[in-house]
């Protein structure tokens, strides 16, 4: 493990101090923890390889290294904890997910060793006294988001002039651009609000809906080719958060829409693909 000289985010603006350490090992964190001795944890590491995470192995050792990271956290002086979960606790069956009322009933790997460690968070903080919180991410996208994924597929099929071939798109979906889930969860953070709390935008919408929207945008409907592709089978029709707690108690609002979150994120990508062609 080492630690990098602070830098500057933009002039004039905040420094950060990097530390290095493999979370995966449990005497790195410990040390960093150590040398560091923060008073805030954000934690959001875990293995997430698109198409292979749902059910990977590796979702059991980051359980067990994010618990571990908890209670290193807390022996060293640490105050509050905010975790990353995700609407795969969640029983799909139901479509509308409420904190604390919609039963967990995880289907994945994945699913599953998140609402373990959710549950290991919470009773270690009611143990311990310990202020946590639990962001339950729904489906993001912005710049940087894996060219597999949903979002940004479309997007570079059609920038690169080729047909963006998906399923019907009747899918009812919850999508918050990556800026604003990383302020929902600054906004947490800094709250004292407590328990599980859905990071999403609250707002359903039709994927065929968001997927047109990129084709128009790009002057390229012809290039969307829905129902070309078979959904997958798990799929629920719907699956949308409440985002009350997140609003309401944590005092958070969206800086993006879809539209406007999905104009940058075409940008950036426009930016990126130039580029890599040396434009």
């Amino acid at each position: 493990m080492h630690a990098a000289a602070p830098f500057p985010i933009e002039d004039g603006g905040p420094e950060v101090i990097w530390h290095e350490a493999d979370l995966l090992d449990i005497k790195q964190s410990e040390k960093l923890l150590a040398d560091v001795g923060a008073t805030h944890l954000m934690h959001f590491a875990w293995y997430a390889e698109p198409k292979k995470y749902w059910n990977s192995e590796e979702n059991y050792k980051w359980g067990s290294a994010s618990a571990s990271l908890l209670k290193a956290f807390y022996s060293h002086g640490g105050r509050r904890v905010v975790m990353a979960g995700t609407c795969a606790e969640y029983d799909w069956q139901y479509g509308r997910c409420v904190e604390n009322l919609t039963p967990l009933l995880p289907a994945t790997v994945y699913g599953k060793c998140k609402h373990a460690l959710q549950e290991e968070l919470a009773g270690f903080s009611k143990k311990t006294g310990l202020s946590s919180a639990w962001g339950r991410i729904f489906f993001l996208y912005g710049p940087n988001e894996h060219p597999g994924r949903l979002v940004s597929s479309v997007i570079i099929s059609v920038l690169q002039d080729k047909p963006a071939a998906c399923s019907h798109g009747n899918q009812i979906r919850d999508f918050l651009h990556v800026q604003d889930v990383a302020s929902a969860f600054v906004a947490l953070l800094e709250s004292d609000v407590r328990g599980p709390v859905n990071i999403a935008s609250g707002k359903p919408v039709a994927l065929k809906e968001v997927i047109v929207k990129i084709g128009e945008k790009l002057n390229r409907p012809e290039l969307i080719r829905l129902g070309e592709i078979s959904a997958s089978k798990d799929e629920p029709a719907e699956l949308v958060a409440d985002a009350r707690r997140l609003r309401e108690e944590v005092g958070w609002a969206a800086e993006y829409t879809l539209d406007s979150g999905l104009d940058q994120t075409i940008r950036w990508w426009k930016e990126k693909l130039d580029k890599m062609k040396g434009r």
